[in-house]
């Protein structure tokens, strides 16, 4: 009623304005006319209610995702059917890894919690909903979003005693003969988890194991094992296994990751002065390249170890190694095999430590090949460095330093592009940015990685894409990286493993395989595909093969609750009412207004 209220006050206002102190005085049918046609304009402008609001039905939307199984057990699932149908509502939505109109299944089974899709779906159709889930849902901040009347009823069980694999990291490539180290992370489910034991197999023979103790509800544990690698070159299976009394869900108690043993190293890093940055800087090398990767460390003159293993190793076996690497990563005195340029052939970075005590602050990224990578990095809140003598002859800059109070500005990263990609990194004292944590730690992978990621730029990979990860559970989009720099697309043929029939003759049609084509946009070299049933895939492609593990969803896994019953939502609540643009009659009311106006004042003599 207001807009409509306002509507008759401005036009009769335009109206006695133009008639009453302007055209003509004595003219009340032409001013009525006149007024009408502003007030139905302004109606129509403002988009006026036309009649009371309608009573909006709400949506009523179930979370079948398999965490239900989780938090309860077969009871707590019908309670959450039970209060769906209670819930009244015109339509049942089914939430998890999509968003559909159906029935309540058997078994929840959906591997994600993701309530983004039924918050748009609500707000298009302006209508609230009834939401009823086990707590657990993975993006609850979108719940705010939701219209006003809407709410939330989230039922928990009891839990259970339960130990679940939550990770497993380490080098998704590995020379044959070195030792390698796997971070395995356990978690306890709602009740905890009493005492047992991590087992880490290889191609299925046992290559390590620990104990652990009991972790108390939603406690995680960090177990690392070492071991080293062994077999024929090819891709194998690295399994790890929980076992702990009075587990209640099996489900949760295997990852399983794919692990390539390679004949020769691709990346060879060699360190004549090992120390926390050099440690620092393997780590994020082995994690940003799916590469094999072998670490040569100088502990004295003249005596050098394989690092991981430790194992001796000749100073002429680490030069010849060094050279015939694609990839070539120079620490401490990088002039220990004579002109580094000269011993390598493919792409170089070296890292001198600048020894010197002057502490500088990182200040920003100016334009080079790294620049999109490293533009929203926190400089005003990184640690010192200390950083020596720039390179002479190099073509960009990818990060400058300044000197405390004063204005000594000179680059800390700086390279070259042609003919071949080198890096020199003129600082020491980066490991301080890893080590405080947080948006530093961040940061510190940020410049390693787009360094180690811009070296590659001219290397190719024998296949023309490999999985970006080398595991994944289901649920989660699949990620792949791609071989050459110059591949736009790439096809790939996945075959399940258990799907081959036993039979089957060499290179004959498996119809159950899967091809798809991969299309990599941007500099970044990445490309996504749909979610994959847990399991284990062989990949073909025309240029090599490859592997790739799909584990359980991590909806089996504990976790807390993110919700909780009661009403949520900020969006206004929907308005039902019919609007005044929706009225047909409203616009011939006006047209006829203004034909009826223009005729009576055609016959008192005004135009």
């Amino acid at each position: 009623m207001m807009l409509w209220l306002l509507a008759v006050l401005a036009g009769s206002a335009a109206a006695v304005a133009q008639y009453r102190f302007g055209v003509r005085a004595n003219a009340p049918l032409p001013l009525a006319l006149r007024a009408s046609v502003y007030t139905i304009a302004l109606a129509l402008l403002f988009d006026a209610p036309i009649g009371p609001a309608s009573s909006v039905g709400h949506y009523v939307a179930l979370d079948a995702s398999a965490s239900w199984q989780v938090a309860g057990n077969a009871a707590l699932w019908a309670k959450a059917r039970t209060a769906a149908e209670s819930a009244g509502g015109d339509t049942l939505l089914l939430l998890g890894d999509s968003l559909r109109v159906g029935v309540a299944p058997v078994a929840p089974m959906d591997g994600a919690s993701r309530v983004a899709p039924l918050v748009e779906r609500v707000l298009g159709a302006g209508r609230p909903v009834v939401l009823v889930t086990d707590g657990r849902i993975d993006d609850a901040a979108r719940l705010a979003e939701l219209p006003g009347g809407s709410r939330v009823i989230a039922l928990d069980g009891a839990g259970a005693r339960d130990a679940a694999l939550v990770s497993i990291d380490g080098p998704a490539a590995v020379v044959a003969g070195d030792t390698a180290e796997f971070a395995i992370v356990v978690s306890g489910g709602a009740a905890g988890a009493a005492a047992g034991r991590v087992e880490l197999t290889l191609a299925g023979l046992s290559i390590g194991g620990a104990a652990i103790d009991s972790l108390a509800p939603y406690a995680e544990r960090e177990v690392k094992l070492r071991s080293a690698i062994g077999g024929e070159p090819g891709f194998r299976l690295l399994r790890a296994v929980v076992t702990s009394a009075g587990d209640a869900i099996a489900r949760n108690d295997t990852l399983t990751a794919s692990l390539e043993i390679a004949r020769g190293a691709s990346a060879v890093f060699v360190s004549t002065a090992p120390d926390v940055d050099a440690r620092e800087a393997l780590a994020v090398l082995r994690g940003t390249l799916a590469v094999p990767t072998r670490g040569y460390l100088r502990v004295a003159p003249g005596q050098w170890r394989v690092e991981g293993s430790l194992a001796s190793v000749t100073e002429a076996e680490v030069r010849r190694t060094l050279s015939e690497a694609p990839l070539a990563f120079l620490h401490g005195d990088t002039a220990i095999f004579g002109a580094p340029r000269a011993l390598t052939h493919g792409a170089l970075a070296l890292m001198a430590p600048s020894g010197r005590s002057e502490e500088y602050y990182a200040m920003s990224a100016p334009p080079s090949p790294l620049a999109a990578a490293l533009g929203a990095l926190p400089w005003d809140s990184l640690p010192p460095v200390e950083v020596g003598d720039p390179s002479k002859d190099a073509e960009w800059t990818a990060v400058t330093v300044r000197r405390a109070r004063r204005f000594d500005e000179r680059p800390m990263i700086s390279g070259v592009s042609s003919p071949r990609r080198i890096v020199v990194i003129h600082a020491s004292g980066m490991y301080r940015w890893r080590l405080r944590g947080g948006r530093s730690a961040e940061a510190f992978t940020a410049i390693w990685g787009s360094v180690f990621d811009w070296m590659t730029g001219d290397a190719t990979d024998n296949r023309a894409a490999r999985p970006a990860s080398p595991w994944v559970r289901a649920g989660e989009p699949v990620r792949w990286r791609r071989g050459s720099p110059r591949d736009t697309t790439a096809t790939v043929v996945l075959r399940p493993r258990s799907a081959a029939p036993s039979n089957a003759a060499p290179g004959s049609a498996n119809p159950q395989a899967e091809t798809l084509t991969l299309h990599f946009a941007g500099a970044t070299g990445i490309a996504e595909t749909a979610p994959l049933a847990p399991g284990v895939y062989d990949l073909r492609s025309a240029s090599g093969d490859g592997l790739l593990v799909v584990n359980a969803s991590a909806e089996w896994l504990p976790r807390k609750p993110s919700v909780v019953s009661g009403a949520i939502g900020g969006g206004a609540p929907s308005d039902r009412a019919p609007r005044a643009r929706m009225a047909w009659w409203l616009y011939a009311v006006l047209l006829g207004a203004l034909c009826g106006e223009w005729v009576l004042r055609r016959k008192i003599g005004l135009r």
